[in-house]
């Protein structure tokens, strides 16, 4: 199989790459999808930067996004479009999210990329991160929304991780409630996996 593939976001998505002198790719779920058989013979490139709330990617969709002409586009993004409310007073509301959203993938459906929406995905191991739900669900029903109107795969992470969770502990996924561990980034990949092969991207060239 030939093509590109670019995974894009936060921190989830990053993952240090910048250290990775391998490929750039990181050391989390986007290095692991790289080296399955889904992904043989395709080009992986990771634009995430830790810290990026959706109005940041959406800011820098030319240069990190729609420059490299990827076959297929993969998005991870909102968590800290909740976190920065909490600890920083800088809410996003769900209409101003969803806006931006948008702003990103307008042009990525226009230039023919076939596009997957990873839910963004809290798993509270703290008694505060349990409000902090209120704020992120309205944000992963926004990415389901966006998933349908733009005839995305939709990787449904939050519910995923969360049933992994309630079997063997949020910290063991996620030491935060956020950043996964090196167990949290290889069920993120086997759900993103999963998802992919169901729409059949894994069948045939993108």
């Amino acid at each position: 199989m030939t093509g590109v593939v670019l995974f894009t976001g936060d921190s989830v998505t990053d993952c240090r790459r910048r250290e990775d002198h391998d490929g750039h790719l990181g050391f989390g779920y986007v290095r692991n999808i790289a080296g399955s058989g889904w992904a043989s013979g395709r080009r992986v490139v990771n634009t995430g930067i830790s810290g990026n709330r959706m109005v940041d990617l959406a800011a820098r969709r030319q240069r990190d996004v729609l420059a490299h002409a990827a076959d297929i586009v993969s998005v991870l993004i909102g968590v800290n479009d909740t976190w920065r409310r909490y600890d920083a007073n800088e809410p996003t509301t769900a209409e101003s999210f969803e806006n931006d959203y948008r702003r990103l993938l307008e042009p990525i459906v226009r230039s023919g990329s076939r596009l997957v929406l990873v839910e963004p995905f809290l798993l509270p191991v703290t008694p505060e991160q349990h409000a902090w739900r209120e704020d992120l669900d309205p944000k992963i029903d926004v990415v389901r929304r966006l998933a349908l109107a733009y005839d995305a795969v939709l990787v449904a992470a939050d519910a995923g991780l969360a049933r992994s969770a309630a079997a063997v502990g949020g910290t063991v996924i996620a030491l935060d409630g956020v950043h996964p561990t090196s167990v949290g980034h290889e069920l993120l990949a086997s759900l993103w996996l999963d998802a992919v092969t169901a729409a059949g991207l894994g069948t045939s060239s993108p």
